[in-house]
This record gives structure tokens, sequence and C-alpha cells, in this order.
């Protein structure tokens, strides 16, 4: 998992750029992959609306220069449909691994979200964002490496509403010790194999008694099993105060559903930008990935026509797919391409301040891959 702290550390530790270098440039210890692990690996790819394909593009480029030991199988799936097709989900099933552009979902109306559907056919039910400061982007605030891990099946996206009587409509929140403790081993898992130091519950069990006090307790009961890892609790609202007031007080947060959403998004502008985050979706058996932050996931029409979208976070998020498939050297190497860019300051699309096109950021990634 990328981290926002890693240049910066080595810069403190070899002042002189030239050791600086030599360092960055060097090779870590051995993988030694098991006989077949470089077969490469078929993936399910959806290029989705807006913006999508633009950035499922440049991940496609970036893969063939790399000669990443993957392939995709790709399918048009868009978020006007009633739902995803039959064919879609099979690939899916076969392969275990989706990378995906974003899906617009319809305001109102019967037409419900595929980004959910996907999310509930394989129980998805841990999403994970990673939003940190990337070294030669300057922002508000540094430090900045949090990692958002949210409850991705139920809550107030369980879509369990109906109208009582005319203009009256009720909308269930469900929450269930099953899916709490779940999530909330996920992160304390997460955190104990990524050397992560501190957990975070966020909640609003003050308002929400029973069902926040529940998805409490269930953090509060495994947390209990990792007593080198710090545990805390913050309220969402006083949450997202903290956010924009001091962000590097926060490591792996574990969150409900909709409090997920708002923070990952909230941290992602932070940090730099939903342009620039990556993230993921991972059950048992399978993972999506995409674009971390959902905000700009699909973009506007202006930034379509001009081709000017940041495929910075998909192209992140693909590196995360390449651990997952294990892969790790590729991983290294797409990842520190893609920070090189940022760094050098030449190559940037609007939301960070420059005019480049999509083409452009993917011409300047393959440039510099090792």
């Amino acid at each position: 998992m990328a981290t926002g702290s890693t240049f910066p550390i080595i810069r403190r530790l070899v002042p002189c750029g030239r050791h600086y270098s030599r360092l960055s440039d060097a090779r870590s210890l051995t993988y030694m992959p098991r006989p077949g692990d470089g077969d490469p690996r078929p993936v399910t790819f959806i290029p989705g609306d807006g913006i999508g394909p633009l950035v499922t593009n440049a991940v496609e480029q970036v893969m063939e220069a790399m000669h990443a030991p993957i392939y995709f199988e790709r399918y048009d799936v868009h978020g006007y449909m009633k739902e995803v097709p039959r064919e879609v989900i099979e690939s899916i099933l076969k392969n275990k691994v989706c990378l995906k552009g974003g899906l617009m979902t319809p305001m109102g109306g019967g037409v419900s979200s595929l980004n959910v559907q996907l999310r509930k056919e394989f129980d998805l039910y841990a999403s994970l964002v990673n939003c940190f400061n990337f070294p030669g982007l300057p922002t508000r605030h540094e430090n900045v490496d949090i990692v958002v891990i949210r409850e991705n099946t139920e809550g107030e996206y369980a879509g369990l509403e109906h109208e009582v009587v005319p203009g009256v409509v009720e909308s269930l929140k469900v929450i269930s010790k099953f899916s709490s403790e779940r999530i909330a081993k996920y992160a304390f898992e997460y955190a104990y194999l990524n050397n992560r130091k501190k957990v975070t519950a966020v909640h609003k069990a003050n308002i929400m008694k029973l069902a926040d006090g529940l998805f409490l307790e269930s953090c509060r009961e495994v947390a209990a099993q990792y007593p080198s890892i710090q545990y805390n609790e913050v309220i969402v609202d006083n949450c997202c105060m903290q956010l924009v007031s001091k962000p590097e007080q926060f490591d792996v947060m574990v969150t409900p559903n909709l409090y997920g959403n708002l923070v990952a998004n909230t941290a992602a502008g932070i940090a730099g930008g939903t342009g620039l985050m990556p993230g993921g979706n991972v059950g048992c058996d399978h993972a999506i990935f995409e674009q971390g932050a959902s905000a700009g996931n699909v973009g506007n029409e202006k930034i379509v026509e001009g081709k000017k979208a940041n495929p910075v976070a998909l192209l992140l998020s693909s590196a995360m797919m390449l651990r997952h498939l294990q892969f790790p050297s590729f991983a290294d190497r797409l990842e520190s391409a893609v920070k090189r860019v940022i760094m050098d300051n030449k190559c940037r699309t609007k939301d960070l301040g420059g005019n480049s096109t999509t083409q452009h950021v993917v011409d300047a990634v393959i440039a510099f891959l090792d």
C-alpha cells in the first residue's frame, strides 16, 4: 500500500541528492515467486461512464508499456442500465479481480446503483481508500497518510426504502453484529500487516444508540485482540472538523457505510484531490479496484471533451491490483513512476493546477518507468 511518508523519510535520512538517487533506485530484497506466478492473469475490465474510458485507457497503455503479466476482458457497462449484465458477473466470478472506471448513478427514479449491485453481488464488504500527501505537490496540511476502511454492504446503502403514506418516506439503516465485526477485523488486520499504529472508529452512537452502538461494541471487542495497536473513537461530525484542522492525527479509520463515503472524500480533498487517491473493494474471494474517492470519478462534459481527466487515482489503484495479484515489482515500478511525474511538476492536469491532457500524463508516466 502506498504511503505518503516514504519519500520525505528518505530525504531526511539521506540529504545528499546523489546518495538519495542511488538509494531510491536500489532493488529491494528478492521476491521469490511460486512456480506459475508469472503466468498472465485475466482481469475483468469495465471502462464505465464519463472520464472512465479516458482513465482506463491510461491504465491499458501503462500496463502494455510495462509488459505486465495481465490481460483485460473488456465489458461495456453503464450506470443507466437496470442491472449488471450476466456475462460481466460471470467474468468477475471467474477472474476474481476487476478494474473499473466510474459508473454514473442516476439521481432518484427506480434505477439502483450498479456500484452497489456489484458490491452486494460479490460481498465486497470492505472499501479501502488511501489518502496521502505526494512529494512535490503542496497542500495545506503535511504528513497526511490516512487509510479509510468502510463497511460496504449495509447501513444507509441497504436500499430499504418505502413510502409509508403519500409525502412520507421511510429509509432503513441496517447495522448487524456480523458485518460490523468483520469490517473491524479487516481494519485491525490491515493495520497489523501494514505496520500502522492506530485505528479510529467513526460513529454517531450519541444519537443512533442502538445501530452505531452495535458498531462501536464490535470495534471494541476486536480492538481488545490487538493490544499493540492504539484504538480510539470519534463522533462523525467532530471527525470532519478534526480532518480539516489536524488530519495528520489519523492513521487507519474504520467506519459504517455512509460515514466512510463522506470521510474518504474529505480526506482525499485534504491530501491533494480525489483524482489522486487509489482504492478498492474487497471480499473473501473477489476484488474490484477503482478510483478511491467517489467524487469526480465520472467527471463532467468539459473534462471529457478536452480529454483532461486525471488518471493518477486509477493508475495507483491498478498498482494496488498488481500487488493483490502477487506482482509486487510491477506495482512498485508503476507507483514510483507516478510519484516521479508529480514530483517533476511538468505534467499536471487542471485539478492539480496544470493544463495537461490525460495522454500527456500517461506519456510522462511511461517515460519514468524503470
